[in-house]
């Protein structure tokens, strides 16, 4: 390596995504099913997101929330799963530098924001369930707005951390990322210069962007689950789990594959789970989500039913 390209500190100008098959004979059938997924998911969110707007039902803190997550999950999927798509069509596997960083600030910053998201949900079923007297005005229009602007900017700042934190590493050496999307843990992998560091930070950040939410989730849900069984009718109890499952359900798979990755951190021989908790995260968890709130909710089925067919559903 030539010394002007030590003193800038990147001399890898690119990467190589393997990609999630190295097989040539594969490629087809892993296109046809990721290009399928990804419709999919792209057309359950967005016909969430139409029925909650065109339902007056809907109109709820809850599904504000849940509006806003399906936008979520569109970008979140929108962010890997098309670059890994033409890269399957061109051949192509190479990445540039910038491309890679930005690939990784946008997947970071969705995924904070889900983060955040999800524990406004719990405090809503909190609210709801827990102060039903005073929830109209503890969750009123403006508390929600608060809530989801303070989301983007606390994942914003996340995201934009590590971003710099990452391009002040120097990549000399191998550039090949045994992934279909670049994030830290590949990239930290690669670094020819220290990077402990950048792994204190994501520690320490993980902490607040996933620990905070996830005690505050299941504060909630402590409370929840006793107003619930303070209440005398069976049907009164189901109804009010009945409100939280999804939600419980969406936390479980997101936090779950999320904290399995990161507390991974270092494994070389990890590549290859990686790939399959990529798709879990990436893929395979935006695309459930509209059928997990939709399943056994006849409010959101109705709604789904009259955007896909114009019609209201017969009482």
């Amino acid at each position: 390596m030539d010394p002007e390209s030590r003193t800038n500190g990147t001399a890898v100008t690119e990467f190589i995504l393997l990609g999630l098959v190295e097989t040539q004979g594969l490629r087809p059938v892993v296109f046809v099913v990721f290009l399928l997924a990804y419709l999919l998911t792209v057309g359950g969110n967005l016909s969430i997101l139409a029925a909650i707007l065109v339902e007056n039902k809907l109109h709820t803190p809850m599904y504000f929330f849940l509006g806003n997550l399906s936008v979520l999950d569109v970008g979140c999927i929108t962010v890997t799963v098309p670059s890994m798509l033409a890269r399957l069509l061109s051949h192509k596997h190479t990445v540039p530098y910038g491309a890679c960083l930005t690939q990784l600030f946008f997947f970071h910053q969705l995924a904070g924001v889900d983060c955040f998201l999800l524990t406004a949900m719990a405090y809503d079923r909190f609210l709801a369930i827990c102060q039903p007297l005073t929830y109209s005005t503890r969750m009123s229009q403006t508390v929600q707005r608060i809530l989801v602007a303070v989301s983007w900017a606390l994942a914003f700042t996340n995201a934009l951390t590590h971003t710099v934190a990452i391009s002040t590493l120097n990549f000399c050496g191998p550039n090949v990322i045994n992934h279909f999307y670049c994030d830290l843990s590949q990239l930290f992998q690669l670094s020819c210069s220290s990077t402990q560091l950048n792994e204190l930070l994501l520690f320490g950040l993980g902490i607040l962007m996933a620990g905070a939410p996830v005690i505050l989730i299941v504060t909630s849900y402590i409370h929840v689950a006793a107003a619930v069984l303070r209440i005398r009718s069976a049907e009164g109890r189901k109804k009010a789990f009945s409100t939280c499952g999804s939600h419980l359900t969406v936390v479980g798979i997101f936090y779950g594959t999320g904290v399995f990755s990161y507390m991974r951190l270092g494994s070389v021989e990890a590549s290859d789970k990686d790939k399959g908790i990529g798709i879990l995260n990436t893929v395979i968890s935006p695309m459930l989500n509209p059928l997990i709130y939709s399943l056994r909710n006849p409010d959101v089925q109705g709604a789904l039913w009259q955007v896909l067919t114009g019609k209201r559903p017969l009482a």
